[in-house]
């Protein structure tokens, strides 16, 4: 389905919703990164894409003064605002705290909102860790510009949906996704450094490779808080080495420590400067369409979030040597973990042409080796957040 033909199913589920024609209508991308994996607390730099997977918000002005209602075809619960007052994130986990962190935020930022009539419809797929909730935020976001009349700086408006998901939804995420769904350009990438916040369009032109997302539909439920382990451990490795942060270490100046560092501390660091120098190389070898070399990165890229990292599982793992074993002859180049870790999905860099082989090819041995059905999708990239009408 065309992102024109997601839009006008979308009128018409809230036309169905609502009785009258929307007013408004306002997209916004999933993503993938394809490749740096951990390296955003790190002031490093990351490689995503939006998806042609979107999240749709239709609205009209509300026949109620100052009410905002919210309804979503995913089967949530409706939600319902009241703007006379300052609006309170409701408990953790409620759908509808996404965008009504970006109401809350419009609000500050000064904007004049009357009440609205809201349908969300989405197909990007959820809980897979491509970013359908920053796809929420920011086609809300893209909505009440339309309806204010307020138009953001697109940074200033990734980083009101980033507070957003902060201070409403309680997930303390990075940049990365809210950039890349206001960023994404089609059939480009975007190289963002996470820590100046600059921006750079990565050409990837050659229709003849795409990416393929394979979800394990495995997450693994984790209760020694992993994540922030990792990230007093890179910030140690830094300590020690004496830098800001491990952006500014080298494998040199990481030797030259080493022995002052416990081996996993080591290793962790390793994996974060290593992953920073491959995300800038990869950028260089898809501008250069250097199929071959991105593929290379990016199995490196698994193989140190396998061993270094420590964040892979025996699902991810699986999915990546079924494509090595398909290999380069079998139409892929390349395949890596992507996400935090521990389940979710796997990229793989692929030739178009050789899709539907490849699709098959791991959903069975998949699904034989693990006996779970994977859901996979591929996507070219695609463009960022945009106003369907209005």
């Amino acid at each position: 389905m065309t992102l024109k033909e997601l839009g006008n199913e979308t009128a018409q589920q809230f036309e169905k919703s609502y009785g009258r024609p929307p007013h408004w209508i306002a997209a916004a991308p999933g993503r993938v990164n394809v490749i740096g994996e951990h390296t955003d607390y790190n002031d490093g730099f990351v490689l995503p894409m939006a998806i042609d997977r979107y999240t749709v918000v239709a609205a009209a002005p509300s026949e109620q003064a100052g009410m905002v209602q919210l309804r979503s075809t995913g089967g949530h619960p409706p939600a319902v605002l009241d703007l006379h007052h300052p609006l309170k994130a409701a408990a953790k986990g409620s759908w509808h705290n996404y965008p009504m962190g970006v109401i809350a935020g419009f609000m500050t930022n000064g904007a004049t909102l009357a009440g609205f009539d809201a349908l969300i419809h989405s197909t990007v797929p959820l809980g897979g860790g491509l970013s359908s909730s920053a796809a929420l935020e920011v086609s809300t976001a893209t909505l009440l510009e339309a309806i204010t009349g307020k138009k953001l700086d697109l940074v200033e408006k990734a980083l009101l949906c980033q507070k957003a998901e902060h201070d409403y939804a309680g997930m303390p995420c990075g940049i990365m996704d809210q950039f890349i769904s206001v960023m994404g350009k089609e059939n480009h990438l975007l190289l963002l450094d996470c820590r100046s916040r600059e921006t750079k369009l990565v050409p990837m032109q050659d229709t003849a490779v795409s990416l393929l997302v394979t979800n394990t539909n495995v997450k693994h439920e984790l209760t020694g808080g992993e994540y922030a382990q990792r990230r007093a451990q890179c910030e140690k490795a830094a300590s020690v080495i004496g830098v800001q942060s491990l952006r500014d270490a080298t494998l040199d100046s990481l030797e030259r420590s080493k022995a002052l560092l416990d081996a996993v501390v080591y290793r962790r660091a390793r994996h974060v400067i290593g992953e920073i120098e491959r995300t800038g190389t990869a950028a260089k070898r898809i501008n250069a369409s250097d199929w071959k070399s991105t593929g290379e990165l990016m199995y490196a890229s698994h193989d140190s979030l396998r061993d270094d990292y420590e964040v892979s599982c025996l699902e991810l793992d699986i999915v990546v040597e079924i494509a090595r074993s398909i290999g380069i002859g079998g139409g892929v180049y390349g395949c890596r973990m992507t996400g935090g870790g521990f389940g979710g999905c796997t990229v793989a860099l692929v030739k178009s042409s050789a899709v539907a082989r490849i699709t098959n090819r791991i959903a069975a041995d998949y699904e034989a080796k693990t006996g779970i059905k994977p859901s996979l999708f591929v996507s070219r990239p695609a463009a960022g957040a945009v106003l369907l009408k209005g």
